[in-house]
């Protein structure tokens, strides 16, 4: 494995160069020796074939078609035909984006990427586009791994521009009193944070892409963050939010709460760039933590530990951390050397009332079966790094943000490993998690010769979880792309037959578009289709997400 990755504030201020196909920082796909030996590792532990490490096609060798849109005169200050600009906007990052991307394969690039620095460029740019039938792609920190930013052929548009949002990044207004500041969609999770923490407050929301996405990407996608109960997605956090439509601009007020009819938020939250861009919102912050309690408790098996997970959910202690991990899933992320379910728990405030929430949690923990494997830990300090947390938990948070780098260094030895999510009642659970294991450990063993899939609970609910899954296998190279769609296409299958969601905080994008069409009645789709007409009505914004 690569040498330990620093998740402090001031370690992810780096303007360390970004990978043109993979996750992050070029550096984090490692050396050809780190990824032998990661191959070698994962082929003893988990029984699988690897290859010999490859290595991704340059940026110089890459084949990008040159793009048949002029630059108008009266936009050149607004657009962009830089060929490395076009290529690191052609893709997010879900695994198809990162196998065509280590192959050099960049199919249907942005004849033009758009950087505006003012809504006044985005009313600019829709005349523009409309009169010219191009599609527009809104575009933040490019994380997407649901296709959401990958538009694939568009044969009913003369041209595709990708509206690079990043140039609206700020911090303003910030007001201690409401505790609430103005936050530009383009603002970074780092730099958010920079501009937060010098006034001891914080957003403390963390998706694992929190290095690279933008306020306005967790916005459109609504995103869901670091609390594993109570304040669960970026939702929880918003009190206002901006977004420019072609037919004109939509804002909500600020206020603390109201009834005034339907939440003009909810129009705007989970649009995905199919109706706007989002410009900016102002959200709800809070003091940055002092008090942090946490314990790892170990399980002898799934039900127990799940139903240790309800357990706590239902009592309403809302801790932060409330995270379980299957077996397989800790001992492959390194957090146990023993097979062990895993529940990760922790509470953080700013006063000592952490220590007796802590308690009742472990006491719910300890009567449904499970065993302390550390000692409760209170601390009474700024918490922002990973020296107070107990090791097991410290080992885990290490993983997670690792994860997304460990996908492309396994695809460059012949190994897919992807993920996907869900969330449904607890009554469900049990029997959904047994039917999806068997239908996709009987799908990689007959397309393979065999597959491993994990799990844990991302967040928890008093009414139901969302499980998070990971899929494991060696695919004849050839077929590893469409193993993987079997892969996915069985796993939502499953969801749809078990009544769960297509996503819980993945996003829409162009992958689930059928999981939602779904979940969502005919009728719902129907308003959405005016709603669309009404807002866009050129059809120019992210064609193919939300709707066809």
């Amino acid at each position: 494995m690569l040498s330990r990755l620093v998740y402090s504030l001031e370690g992810f201020m780096t303007d360390e160069p970004r990978s043109h196909w993979g996750w992050g920082h070029a550096s984090g796909f490692g050396t050809p020796d780190t990824r032998k030996a990661l191959g070698t590792m994962v082929g003893t532990m988990l029984g699988l074939q690897t290859t010999e490490p490859r290595e991704p096609t340059p940026p110089n060798e890459i084949d990008l078609d040159q793009g048949g849109v002029a630059l108008p005169s009266e936009l050149t200050e607004l657009l962009s035909d830089d060929r490395e600009l076009r290529l690191r906007r052609t893709f997010g990052r879900s695994f198809p984006d990162l196998y065509r991307g280590f192959h050099g394969h960049f199919p249907h690039p942005p004849d033009l990427v758009a950087r505006p620095t003012e809504p006044a460029h985005l009313e600019e740019l829709y005349r523009w586009a409309a009169s010219e039938r191009l599609a527009l792609i809104p575009f933040g920190g490019g994380t997407s791994v649901v296709q959401g930013v990958t538009p694939g052929d568009l044969p009913d548009y003369q041209g595709l521009v990708t509206v690079d949002l990043q140039g609206l990044s700020y911090v303003e207004d910030l007001d201690e009193v409401d505790r609430v500041a103005r936050i530009g969609a383009g603002t970074t999770g780092p730099d958010l944070e920079a501009a937060l923490s010098p006034r001891g407050l914080t957003l403390r929301h963390y998706p694992q892409s929190f290095q690279f996405s933008t306020l306005g990407g967790w916005l459109a996608t609504r995103a869901g963050g670091h609390f594993a109960t109570n304040y669960t997605r970026i939702d929880d956090l918003t009190t206002t939010v901006t977004m420019v439509t072609p037919a004109g601009t939509l804002s909500t007020p600020q206020l603390p709460s109201t009834g005034a009819g339907i939440d003009p938020r909810s129009l705007i939250l989970g649009s995905e760039g199919a109706l706007g861009c989002i410009t900016e919102a102002v959200m709800r912050l809070r003091p940055r933590h002092t008090f942090r309690s946490s314990v790892t408790v170990h399980f002898p098996d799934l039900p127990t530990a799940t139903e240790a997970c309800r357990h706590i959910a239902q009592a309403h202690l809302f801790p932060s951390n409330c995270r379980l991990l299957d077996a397989r899933e800790a001992l492959f992320n390194g957090v146990v050397s023993s097979p062990a379910h895993v529940l990760l728990l922790g509470f953080e405030g700013t006063t000592p009332v952490t220590e007796p929430l802590l308690e009742a949690a472990l006491k719910i923990a300890i009567d449904a079966g499970g065993t302390p494997a550390s000692d409760p830990a209170h601390r009474h300090r700024d918490a922002q790094g990973d020296s107070d947390r107990p090791e097991e938990a410290g080992r885990w948070r290490q993983a997670f943000f690792e994860a997304p780098y460990l996908q492309g260094r396994l695809l460059s030895v012949g190994i897919l490993a992807d993920t996907f999510e869900t969330a449904l009642p607890w009554s469900r659970f049990p029997r959904f998690h047994k039917d999806l294991k068997g239908r996709l450990l009987a799908l990689m063993k007959a397309r393979c010769g065999g597959g491993h899939l994990t799990l844990r609970f991302t967040h928890v609910y008093p009414d139901g979880p969302a499980p998070y899954y990971t899929f494991i296998c060696a695919p004849p190279p050839e077929q590893t792309l469409e193993v993987w769609r079997a892969i996915k296409e069985e796993s939502m299958a499953t969801i749809a037959d078990h009544g769960a969601t297509v996503t819980h905080h993945h996003a829409v994008g162009r992958r689930h578009r059928p999981g939602l069409a779904r979940e969502r009645s005919s009728t719902f789709f129907s308003a959405l289709k005016a709603l669309k007409a009404e807002l866009d009505p050129h059809h120019i914004l992210n064609p193919g997400v939300l709707l066809p």
